[in-house]
C-alpha cells in the first residue's frame, strides 16, 4: 500500500489550552471576530480550571495520531503524522512551515471532525490554505467521514457497554439514549447544506444516531429509545441555534416516565471538553439533580475499527491524488461542493 504522492499526514484540530495561563488568550483565539467580552470569556475559563487548566484535546490527538501512525505501519505506510491547530500551539502555520523545512511538498491533511459544516469542515480548508499561503506545498483534505459504517460501529460498541451498565442500575426500567453533539447556529446548519437538506449538520447527525441505534439494538436485542440533543451553545442569545439542549431535554424526561438516561456523544470522536464539562460534569449533575440514573458512553477515540477506517480514508485519497479512484471529492471548497462560506449568525 502506498500513500503517494503524499510524504506526510497533518492532523487540523481546534487546539486548546495546556496550563492555566493558557486559558484566556486561548478563548481569545477561539472566539475572535465574535464581540464576546472578555467579562464572558473568563466565565467560561473556569470549565477548563475545573481540569486544572488544561484540555483534554492535546492528549486525545496525541494518542490517536500515534494509533494512526502505528495503522499505517501496519500496512507498510511509513509517514511523519503532525498536528497543528486553529486556535492554539502548535498553530498550523507552523507546522506547516516546519513540514517545508523538512523537505514535504505534498500533504494530506485530516480534520479531528467527523461531520460536514462550516466550522467543522470547510473553515478547516479555509484554514490550511492561509497555512500554505505564500509556501511551495501542496495539502490536500480528507472528506468528513461521520456516515462511514465503520464510525456507526465504533459508536455502537461504546453504546452498547454504557446500556448494558446502566441496565445493572435499572433493570428493565425505562431508558432513553440521547444522542448528543455540539449546537450550532440554525443559520450554519442551512448552510451546511448546500441547498439540499439531507445534506445539512443535523440530518447528518440524525442519519448517524439511527444507524448506531439500529446496530447497538441488535447487539442487545432490546430496541432502544432515542432523540438528538445538543450542548454547547454559546454566542449572543438572540441567534438562534440548534436545539434541544441535553440538560433541558433531560429535565423534560424526568416527567415522562424515563428511568434511566444515557448519553452517547455521536457528535465528537474524543473526550475534549465539551464532553468532559457538558456531559461528565454538567449532564451528569442534572441527571442527579432530576434523580435519574446517568451513563455516558465513551467516545469513539482510538477504538480499533475507528483508527482502521481514519487509514482506510488516507489511502482511498492517496489513489485518488494518483488517479487510480475518481475524485468526489466534497469538502475542496475550491470545487464549489463544500458547504458555505462563514454564515451571519447575528
Amino acid at each position: 500500500m502506498s500513500l503517494a504522492p503524499y510524504t506526510a499526514v497533518l492532523f487540523a484540530s481546534y487546539g486548546g489550552p495546556r496550563e492555566s495561563a493558557d486559558v484566556l488568550p486561548f478563548m481569545r483565539n477561539a472566539t475572535a471576530g465574535k464581540g464576546i467580552p472578555d467579562e464572558r470569556l473568563v466565565e467560561v475559563s473556569q470549565h477548563y480550571e475545573l481540569f486544572g487548566g488544561r484540555s483534554p484535546i492535546n492528549e486525545l490527538n496525541e494518542a490517536l495520531m500515534q494509533a494512526v501512525s502505528e495503522e499505517l505501519g501496519r500496512r507498510g505506510v511509513t509517514v511523519p503524522v503532525v498536528i497543528g491547530n486553529r486556535n492554539w500551539t502548535p498553530y498550523l502555520r507552523s507546522t506547516v512551515e516546519g513540514l517545508v523545512d523538512d523537505g514535504h511538498d505534498t500533504v494530506l491533511a485530516l480534520a479531528t471532525s467527523a461531520y460536514a459544516s462550516y466550522s467543522s469542515c470547510r473553515q478547516y480548508c479555509e484554514d490550511l490554505e492561509a497555512a500554505r499561503e505564500g509556501l511551495e506545498i501542496r495539502i490536500d483534505k480528507v472528506d468528513p467521514f461521520a456516515e462511514a459504517p465503520e464510525f456507526a460501529a465504533a459508536n455502537a460498541r461504546a453504546l452498547v457497554e454504557a446500556v448494558r451498565t446502566l441496565r445493572h442500575q435499572i433493570g428493565d426500567g425505562a431508558l432513553r439514549v440521547l444522542f448528543v453533539t455540539h449546537s450550532v447556529p440554525t443559520a450554519m446548519n442551512e448552510a451546511s447544506s448546500t441547498g439540499e437538506p439531507a445534506k445539512r449538520y443535523d440530518a447528518q447527525h440524525l442519519r448517524v444516531a439511527e444507524a448506531v441505534a439500529k446496530a447497538a439494538s441488535t447487539e442487545l436485542g432490546e430496541t432502544l429509545t432515542w432523540e438528538l440533543t445538543f450542548c454547547s451553545r454559546s454566542g449572543s442569545p438572540r441567534t438562534p441555534w440548534l436545539e434541544p439542549d441535553v440538560n433541558d431535554r433531560m429535565a423534560e424526561l424526568s416527567g415522562e416516565g424515563v428511568e434511566g438516561i444515557v448519553a452517547a456523544p455521536i457528535g465528537f470522536i474524543s473526550d475534549h471538553m465539551e464532553v468532559a464539562y457538558d456531559l461528565d460534569t454538567q449532564a451528569r449533575e442534572t441527571a442527579a439533580e432530576i434523580g435519574l440514573p446517568y451513563q455516558r458512553a465513551a467516545t469513539v477515540g482510538t477504538d480499533a475499527g475507528f483508527v482502521s477506517l481514519i487509514v482506510d480514508r488516507l489511502l482511498e485519497r492517496a489513489a485518488i491524488a494518483r488517479g487510480e479512484r475518481p475524485d468526489q471529492s466534497t469538502c475542496q471548497f475550491s470545487t464549489g461542493r463544500c458547504c458555505l462560506p462563514r454564515p451571519v449568525t447575528s
